[in-house]
């Protein structure tokens, strides 16, 4: 018996991850996703909570969320520095 094959459509998103200096950890939102926001003690258990968070999101919204261009674009993200 052949299995069908289940197709997902990937997404692609920034998401800004915030270091809470006073509490300690880390908050996560992904602008293009407004509300879609989480938290976590470390930076790994942020990542792996706002990816739930966005997964939730999606599926909830699933019906009124547009393609934006940076969903489907390649975004090349770098460190920087800049002296004072």
């Amino acid at each position: 018996m052949a299995l069908a094959k289940k197709y997902h459509k990937i997404y692609k998103y920034i998401a800004v991850f915030e270091p809470d200096k006073e509490i300690g950890g880390y908050t996560v939102t992904i602008p293009e996703l407004p509300g879609c926001i989480s938290e976590g003690d470390t930076f790994e258990d942020a990542l792996v909570n706002i990816k739930e968070a966005a997964e939730l999101y999606m599926e909830v919204m699933k019906d009124k969320i547009k393609e934006s261009s940076s969903a489907t674009s390649p975004i090349l993200v770098a460190p920087i520095e800049i002296k004072v």
